[in-house]
């Protein structure tokens, strides 16, 4: 078994308030859960109008099918017109067996 955390942080140049953040931010957060089926979160800088953390969280049987998971949110996020990715930072945690 295969867990991960993935912290990612955003930068969100059209956030010119906190409802036009929150409404790029909840885009992106529900592309991703629709898509992969992941935990997700924002988790940091609530009440910055251009920046964003959200957290990712996942268990999967395969590290393999994990990274790839990772790396297709990893681009989704990328290709998110009105966000930019600042730091991604995906932890894999495997149990032995």
């Amino acid at each position: 078994m295969v867990v991960v955390i993935s912290v990612v942080e955003l930068h969100i140049p059209e956030g010119r308030s906190l409802k036009q953040k929150r409404r790029i931010l909840k885009s992106i957060m529900d592309r991703i859960h629709q898509r992969y089926r992941v935990s997700i979160a924002e988790t940091d800088y609530h009440d910055l109008h251009q920046r964003a953390e959200i957290a990712i969280a996942a268990v999967h049987g395969s590290r393999s099918e994990m990274e790839r998971m990772m790396q297709g949110i990893r681009h989704l996020v990328e290709a998110t017109p009105g966000a930019m990715l600042l730091s991604w930072e995906p932890q894999y945690l495997e149990t032995a067996g």
